[in-house]
């Protein structure tokens, strides 16, 4: 604010417009991805529609609740980057095993409580292997996440995966429609609009959807107006050992993603994330997590999208995301508010989802730009990561005759890439000579290419003799 000290982009604070403009566009974003997690975990449950409308605001306030922590933070809790929380997918296989295997969701919300209390636990331990992830492994993973983010805009495009008029024509037409809405935003308007031209292209996509009966708001009337979510509103939770196990390969499987979603920010934002931020962040989740399992609903992660929205827009401050939080509890508490989003039709979201995660991939290539490929095996590193990465994401069912805490871990093709990342770097860069290694792991920038070209001859020498 002052002449003399001026503000990180991070902690600026826009003007209120703009705030409720960025904070609405990052709900939008996220608003599909948050809802589906109750939605399919209720659904195989067989839960009846009041149950399900419950999951749901529950989601939504909690999601709000951990934006807020996240962004905003306090004393150990929250990374106070523009990071938005949401239901993690990697939980819902083994939920849905939980739920319906006759533990019910008493046994699902017991296994989160201690899920969430363990990634508190081993937050600080997270944070010490942060220089495990240089540029070589960050801009992959960041890579990865973008890449295994596009099947599920591929499925808003087609008009929502199980819908009745999958891949029709017309529901790409509508997608492609937002597209061209948002890129056109993006390159001819003024700054402040190009900057939310995710949420115009929505809005137009909403306006021109209805008279083509894409959607209609019989939701909305039939919503309460009012409904607040009480702590083990579905009965004590029960802590059963099979549950609590596959609940804990999840957490680990989820601070990966939420480590490569953090670092992803921070490379965006230009507020590094260092070891403690790195820890705090996760214990954010955690925390999160824990208050998931006792207002009625799942485990909490960075989401993705929102990493996209970020580097599209090029918004950076916290307080726009700590906004999205602060609508998301309304959307929870006023269960009417979040049946009217929720009408927004499937292709409209695609449309703008393509962007969206299109440039996280865009954003790990940067990274790797940063990256020496002469004369050592960074290349194999990625290359054999990213396959592994886009792997579970190209054939779904490739790990279906294997053990569900190993489906748990390699069906998430951001934590199976990642682990292939950490791995590879270890073994190539640091385990033969780390003399050699040195500045591509640690200091990969400018000026760091020199030293491991001038290593090769006599390591080639070594190897020969």
């Amino acid at each position: 604010m002052t002449m003399t000290a001026p503000v990180h982009p991070v902690d600026e604070v826009p003007p209120a417009r703009q705030l409720a403009a960025f904070g609405l566009q990052h709900v939008l974003a996220m608003y599909a991805g948050a809802v589906a997690v109750p939605l399919i975990v209720g659904g195989a449950m067989k839960l009846s529609p009041a149950d399900l409308a419950y999951l749901i605001t529950a989601d939504l306030l909690v999601c709000g609740i951990a934006t807020l922590i996240q962004c905003v933070g306090f004393w150990r809790f929250g990374v106070r980057l523009p990071i938005m929380q949401g239901c993690t997918f990697a939980a819902v296989s083994p939920m849905v095993l939980i739920g319906t295997t006759g533990g019910g969701l008493p046994a699902i919300y017991g296994s989160v409580i201690v899920a969430g209390l363990a990634i508190m636990l081993l937050a600080p331990l997270f944070g010490r292997l942060l220089r495990f992830f240089p540029p070589l492994v960050t801009g992959t993973v960041i890579l990865i996440i973008g890449i295994s983010l596009l099947p599920v805009a591929g499925n808003w495009v087609a008009g929502g995966a199980g819908s009745a008029d999958f891949g029709e024509p017309k529901n790409i037409g509508l997608a492609a429609f937002v597209l061209a809405v948002v890129l056109a935003v993006q390159r001819f308007a003024p700054a402040f609009l190009s900057r939310i031209a995710v949420l115009i292209g929505i809005v137009v996509g909403l306006a021109v959807s209805v008279p083509f009966g894409f959607t209609d708001f019989d939701g909305v009337a039939d919503a309460d107006w009012v409904g607040i979510s009480t702590p083990f509103h579905f009965g004590a939770p029960a802590f059963e050992a099979s549950a609590i196990i596959s609940m804990l390969v999840v957490a680990l499987v989820t601070m990966t993603e939420t480590t490569g979603d953090l670092i992803a920010v921070g490379e965006m934002t230009g507020r590094k994330v260092e070891p403690r931020s790195l820890s705090d962040g996760l214990r954010a989740d955690g925390l999160s997590t824990v208050l998931g399992g006792v207002f009625n609903t799942f485990p909490y992660t960075a989401y993705a999208q929102n990493v996209g929205l970020v580097g599209m827009t090029r918004v950076r401050s916290r307080w726009v995301v700590a906004t999205a939080g602060g609508i998301l509890v309304l959307l929870g508490l006023l269960p009417k508010l979040g049946a009217v989003v929720l009408a927004v039709p499937a292709p409209v979201l695609g449309g703008a989802g393509l962007v969206m995660f299109g440039t996280v991939a865009a954003s790990g290539l940067r990274t790797l730009a940063e990256v020496d490929f002469k004369g050592n095996h960074n290349l194999t590193v990625v290359a054999v990561s990213v396959a592994m990465g886009v792997l579970p994401v190209g054939v779904p069912t490739i790990y279906e005759q294997f053990p569900d805490w190993f489906r748990t871990v390699m069906n998430s093709g951001i934590s199976a890439g990642c682990l292939t990342a950490i791995v590879l770097n270890l073994l190539f860069n640091h385990l033969p000579s780390k003399a050699g290694s040195a500045p591509e792991t640690v200091a990969p920038p400018a000026g760091g290419g020199e030293e491991p070209v001038g290593d090769v001859p006599e390591k080639s020498r070594e190897e020969v003799v």
